[in-house]
């Protein structure tokens, strides 16, 4: 073990230093509580929207995505052959991104933004990719943001109902969901005609998050359920905070927007990773794993962006990168990259304990014939240096002996916009 990786270790930062069964068994033991009302760091959140249902061919629905830096909005509708169309998609920022708005500035962007789509149906689908409680109208009222949104104004405000009334359009409906909720219910659609035992929607991307189906008896702190049925589950997974939190993760979190909430997204997520990477290098840098020119240039590093460590770590677009500037010696540069890799594979080990966790705690898929149809989206999942193959490596491997369970993987194109769509046509 060369001193970088005496470095990882000494601040716990090593998957190896993971057990990954005390992970999985830590995040049940939450999701259970989650689900009685009991004190628990996953709010576990009902959203009244089943898995099943029929679509009607032909009828027009706008599709909503806000989430991360954008605000995406499409008509979608399913031809004669049930395919699923969509058209006139538009791309905007999301509000609040670069500085703060208030309640009035934030909804009267969204409205802006929906204008040409007013005429296009009375249906809306509204993935919202941010905590929000449903109720039994399927609106959202704004738990907190993630991913630093600064609108503290919409906190505790009614999603829908605020957003229609900036439109001018009260009367239409609205389906509110998180884009792990619209993520699942795509794949379902885009796998159609296939058996699958259950569904699960995972996002990693600029943030993270899980859904899955739960049984409503199993939903306690909800009353009035029908108990013979089920709904989608949005876990609110980034906020998990049982995950073994280092210094380096401590240090970090102090100098994001929320210090405390969602630790295990910053662990991992596109939004967070590239202050994560920074953070760590700059602590390695004052305990000498570096040179001493280069301890100086990494100490003056602004934070850099998940994607620019990412590049660097891949060999691309050197030149032009600020991390691979500040390194001068081939050693600085081997040594940078083993502390983000390591990073990268203690994410991989973190995300598949949350994955496993949810495959186990639906109590099915444990026949090769009906696995679990995962569907995921986010650049962070597919993009980041062989995070896919090390996840899939740890979760295969858990996933065997007594806990012997089958899963697919699919990514769907557009799967925000096309989910919530369905969402609005079949709720």
């Amino acid at each position: 073990m060369n001193k970088t990786e005496k470095f990882l270790e000494s601040h716990q930062m090593l998957a190896s230093q993971l057990n990954m069964q005390n992970l999985v068994s830590t995040f049940i033991g939450d999701m259970e509580a989650g689900l009685k009302g009991e004190k628990s760091s996953l709010m576990m959140l009902p959203t009244y929207i089943e898995a099943e249902g029929d679509v009607k061919a032909n009828e027009p629905v706008v599709a909503i995505d806000a989430g991360g830096t954008n605000f995406r909005v499409a008509t979608v509708y399913f031809d004669d052959n049930l395919k699923l169309i969509t058209e006139n998609i538009q791309h905007y920022k999301m509000p609040a991104i670069d500085r703060e708005f208030s309640k009035k500035e934030f909804f009267d962007t969204f409205a802006e933004y929906l204008d040409d789509y007013k005429a296009v149906s009375e249906k809306i689908g509204f993935c919202f990719s941010y905590a929000a409680e449903i109720f039994p109208n399927k609106d959202g009222k704004l738990i907190e943001w993630s991913k630093e949104v600064k609108a503290p104004e919409v906190i505790g405000e009614m999603v829908g109902e605020q957003m229609l009334a900036a439109m001018g359009t009260p009367e239409k409906q609205l389906v509110l969901m998180n884009d792990t909720v619209s993520t699942l219910l795509a794949g379902k659609a885009a796998t159609a005609g296939k058996s699958y035992d259950t569904y699960i929607g995972f996002i990693l991307g600029t943030g993270t998050n899980t859904s899955y189906i739960e049984a409503n008896s199993n939903i306690t702190k909800t009353p009035n359920l029908n108990l013979n049925s089920s709904q989608i589950i949005n876990i609110e997974s980034g906020n998990f905070g049982n995950a073994p939190v280092t210094d380096i993760d401590t240090a970090f979190d102090n100098t994001t927007k929320n210090p405390g909430r969602y630790s295990f997204e910053k662990m991992f997520s596109g939004g967070y990773f590239g202050g994560l990477c920074i953070t760590a290098l700059k602590i390695a840098a004052d305990e000498g794993i570096f040179s001493d020119t280069a301890k100086s240039k990494i100490t003056n590093l602004p934070e850099l962006s998940s994607e620019e460590v990412n590049k660097f770590v891949c060999g691309i677009d050197l030149v032009e990168n600020d991390l691979a500037k500040v390194l001068i010696t081939d050693e600085d540069k081997e040594n940078a990259a083993i502390i983000i890799n390591g990073l990268i594979e203690r994410a991989a080990k973190l995300v598949a304990a949350n994955l496993a966790a949810v495959i186990l705690k639906s109590g099915k898929t444990k026949t090769s014939e009906k696995p679990v149809l995962m569907t995921i989206e986010g650049t962070t999942f597919y993009k980041l240096n062989n995070f896919q193959k090390m996840f899939e490596e740890f979760l295969q491997e858990f996933l065997s002996g007594e806990n012997k369970r089958y899963y697919e993987i699919v990514e769907v194109e557009n799967s925000s916009l096309l989910g919530a769509a369905i969402a609005a046509l079949v709720n």
